[in-house]
Order: C-alpha cells, then sequence, then structure tokens
C-alpha cells in the first residue's frame, strides 16, 4: 500500500478515518454523525469502528471512526494497530482506492502515527496470486493511504516501520507459497532477488558443499527429495567490530515426514514448516533496509522432507558436523537433524556472541501453548528476558520452557551419541534438549518452538487467515532494544 503525507485534507477525498482514543470524538463532526456513535455504542475500543455518511461541500463522504482504546493503556501501541488494522480489514475489498487519514487533534505522536499505519499496512496484506476467479466485491480496492496532520517527525519514523512492514510481508509470502513454488532453492533466489542491492553479503551452501563438511544430520533429511538442500547465510555488519549476534531458522520447504510418514489429513499445512526460517530471512531484510547498528547473520537450513527409496530410514545412524552421531528413530523428527548441522556451522563460521533459533519444530508445542504463544528454551537468563520482553511488546509472544540434565537422558541413544527422538512425554522440552548438545559452552542460545505462531485459521491483531509474519517483529525489536546504540 502507498502511504503518502500532507498537511491538508485533499479535496477529493471520499473516504475520512479518524483515529479516536477512548470516549474522546474529534472535534468539528457532524451532529449526526456524534449522536449516530453514541447510538451505536461506539466507545473507542481497540478495533472497533463506526462508519457515517455525511455531505460536505456538496459531496458525500464515508467517514470511519478507528478506535485504538484508551491514551493512557500500557500496551498504547498495540491499540494504535489495531485501529489502523481496523480500518483496512474494512476497506480493503470497499470498492474504496483512497483513504484519508486525518490525525489533526488526534493526540498523537510520531510514533503513534507510524503505529497507525504499521497496522494498516500490515492488515492490508493478502496473497491472492493464484486467485483467478475473484468476484469483483472480493478484489483488493484499498491502494493508497493519505496521511493528514501528521504529527513532526511521522515520516523518519515510519520509514523504520515501513522497513519492518516489508520484512513482515516478505516473510508472510514465503510462508503462504505452496511447495511446488518455494523449495530449497527457489527460496533461495527469493532471498538474492530481494536482498540485492541493500548491502547484506549472502553465502549459500549446495549439497557438495555440504557434503565436504560432514553436514550428515542435514544431508540426510533431504535425501529423499529431488530437491537438493541447501544452507542460506545473510551477514549485515552495521555495528563496527564486535561479533555478530546469529539469528538461525529452520527451513523445511514442505515435511511429508519422510518415511515416518504424517497422515494425509492436514498434511498440506506443512509447506508452512519452513515459517522459522521464514522469520529469520523477513527480519534481516526489515533490519538490511533500515541500516540497523549491529552485526546481524541470520542463518537457515533449507530441505525438503519426502519418502523415496533414497530416503533415510528409522533406525539409521548419521553423523552430525560436530562429529556426533545420531540415530534417527523417527525421520519425522527432522527439524532438529537440520538445525543442529546449521547451529555448527554457524558457530564455526562466524563465531557469534549469542544465538537464537526459530523453528516449527514439535506438535508438542501446541498441545502445551496452544496458538498463543511461541516456547522459548534458554541456557542464558539474561538472553531469555530480553526475548520475551521482545515478545510482549509486540505481540509475538514467547513462554518460557525448562530446559534440565534430567530430560537430557531421555534421549541418550544406546548405539549413538544421541537419539532424535524421545518419550512422548515432554517432546518440545527434550527437542531443545536435542540442540543443545550442539551449543558451544559458553555461548548464550535461545530456542523458539513457533510450531503453533506461523500460520493462523482466523484472524488476529494485524493478519488475516494464513501467514502471520511471526518472528519478524520478535526479532527487529530485539535488535531495537539490546543491541542497537
Amino acid at each position: 500500500m502507498q502511504i503518502a503525507f500532507t498537511s491538508t485534507l485533499p479535496a477529493d477525498a471520499g473516504l475520512v478515518a479518524h483515529v479516536v482514543s477512548g470516549d474522546s470524538l474529534p472535534a468539528g463532526l457532524e451532529p449526526a454523525v456524534t449522536a449516530g456513535a453514541k447510538a451505536a455504542r461506539f466507545k473507542g475500543n481497540e478495533g472497533q469502528l463506526f462508519e457515517a455518511f455525511v455531505e460536505r461541500q456538496g459531496k458525500v463522504v464515508r467517514l470511519a471512526l478507528a478506535g485504538a482504546g484508551k491514551a493512557a493503556a500500557t500496551d498504547r501501541a498495540a491499540g494504535l494497530e489495531k485501529a489502523g488494522a481496523a480500518l483496512a480489514a474494512k476497506y480493503l475489498t470497499s470498492g474504496e482506492t483512497d483513504i484519508a487519514i486525518d490525525l489533526t487533534g488526534a493526540g498523537l505522536d510520531a510514533a503513534g502515527a507510524a503505529s497507525v499505519l504499521l497496522g494498516l499496512r500490515l492488515r492490508s496484506w493478502r496473497h491472492d496470486a493464484y486467485r483467478t476467479k475473484l468476484k469483483d466485491e472480493q478484489k483488493i480496492t484499498l491502494a493508497k493511504a493519505t496521511v493528514v496532520g501528521a504529527p513532526e517527525g511521522t515520516e523518519t519514523v515510519w520509514a523504520v516501520e515501513a522497513a519492518l512492514a516489508d520484512g513482515v510481508e516478505f516473510t508472510r509470502n514465503l510462508v503462504a507459497e505452496p511447495g511446488n513454488k518455494i523449495y530449497p532453492v527457489s527460496f533461495v533466489e527469493a532471498c538474492e532477488k530481494a536482498f540485492s542491492g541493500t548491502g547484506a553479503e549472502l553465502t549459500v551452501l549446495d549439497v557438495a558443499q555440504m557434503e565436504a563438511l560432514g553436514m550428515g544430520a542435514l544431508l540426510g533429511v533431504g535425501l529423499g527429495s529431488e530437491q537438493p538442500s541447501r544452507i542460506l547465510a545473510i551477514r549485515w555488519n552495521g555495528g563496527g567490530d564486535e561479533k555478530p549476534t546469529a539469528f538461525i531458522g529452520k527451513g523445511v520447504t514442505f515435511d511429508t515426514g519422510g518415511i515416518s510418514l504424517k497422515p494425509g489429513a492436514g498434511m498440506w499445512d506443512m509447506k508452512w514448516d519452513m515459517g522459522g526460517a521464514g522469520a529469520v530471512v523477513g527480519a534481516m531484510l526489515a533490519l538490511v533496509q533500515r541500516k540497523a547498528k549491529a552485526n546481524l547473520v541470520g542463518v537457515v537450513g533449507l530441505v525438503e522432507n519426502m519418502p523415496d527409496g533414497k530416503a533415510q530410514r528409522p533406525g539409521d545412524v548419521v553423523t552430525s558436523m560436530s562429529g556426533q552421531t545420531i540415530e534417527v528413530l523417527n525421520t519425522d523428527a527432522e527439524g532438529r537433524l537440520v538445525l543442529c548441522d546449521v547451529i555448527h556451522w554457524t558457530q564455526e563460521t562466524f563465531d557469534p556472541v549469542q544465538m537464537v533459533d526459530f523453528a516449527t519444530l514439535t506438535g508438542a508445542m501446541l498441545i502445551a501453548l496452544g496458538f498463543e504463544h511461541g516456547g522459548l528454551f534458554a541456557n542464558d537468563d539474561a538472553l531469555a528476558d530480553k526475548l520475551l520482553a521482545a515478545g510482549k511488546a509486540t505481540g509475538d509472544k514467547l513462554w518460557r520452557l525448562p530446559l534440565g540434565p534430567e530430560y537430557d537422558k531421555l534421549i541418550d541413544s544406546p548405539i549413538a551419541d544421541v537419539k532424535n527422538l524421545g518419550p512422548r512425554e515432554g517432546g518440545s522440552i527434550t527437542a531443545a534438549q536435542f540442540l543443545q548438545r550442539f551449543v558451544r559452552k559458553g555461548t548464550p542460545w535461545a530456542h523458539c518452538d513457533i510450531a503453533g505462531m506461523v500460520w493462523s485459521d482466523k484472524p488476529g491483531r494485524t493478519w488475516d487467515k494464513g501467514a502471520t509474519g511471526y518472528g519478524v517483529r520478535l526479532i527487529d525489536r530485539f535488535v531495537r532494544d539490546t543491541l542497537e546504540k
């Protein structure tokens, strides 16, 4: 969506919106609008919308009031985002092509105004690439927002938030694409196109290079697929000579389960099993575009997990790049096999000061936390607290779960160093314990199991049904609050 700024309301504005905090209606509204809002019990609650039609200078104008909640609310930004998102949801397919958002007298600062626009922009995203028979009333028409009376500095703040929106949308596009369109090579190609000219440094490892490095765990997952596996690293040096912080993503572009085949019902969802990798590259795009003052690297392991005559079998033993041997009891516990080699390679290649991985790793996480929080595991309390705070601030919420040696023994193998599957109980914890075995001592590390968060069957705060873009805002806020000076 195109967003422009002006000091006065365009003379031809046919749709005008105001952001309302609580019961404080904008000054100068027609008496009929004020009375109508009262009759409709419009109280300016977060995301609440009231619409009226008025005649101004001989022209009928569509007027919208979008609620942002109380001005003194603790999570003020969330309320403002919901106001912008409500406008997008209402008018995206309304036939209107332009919306004028009049912030005159709304009592917002530049950050508040940018929050409204971020909500508007994020809720406007939709993936219609393959929908060829939409009716006119189903097609997106809203293409432009003109912001009137924005506080001083809004355009500067919005430039940063617009980069964040670009990152979220990039992630959503990757996650929404089907497996025949996004596979390891095409994922890399999409990133190469997106990062072209940004100043980021991209490194790609092919199968031969990974074989030479001894990445038997990652490569074992992709043996049954005709799509060759890849590792992609995106490096951004914006913070001097400091060691980078690494963000690592699981990128299983489609997961059948391999020989341990998943049930057919619902398997189509597994196109989003690369949601962790999607979050990492989307966040890196946002950070690079806004020239983040930090040294960062995003690394994703990209594979397709398919059953085939060449696919690895339950009971096989593979050797990871670290030299640790792994008994593969279940080929559908594949994400940890991908991540363990990526984690080790990232440490060997970039020597990061800290690492955070993102993965749609376990179904057990859905049982534990549902669709409201991602799971957080960490070997460092300070790192965990910073991630929890970033999640709370952005709405990409996390909930911390335990690690400990009492869980570690559950994945000891009788014939190898470790097995890739523990008992049914504590499945998300034993998966995290597995990953921890590949983290160097003394390196702060966190694992985010986001299995329930990257796709939604119902609209949310700033998204419609489908890909949510979860993780991009979390990473961006973590960098803003803890790494940038």
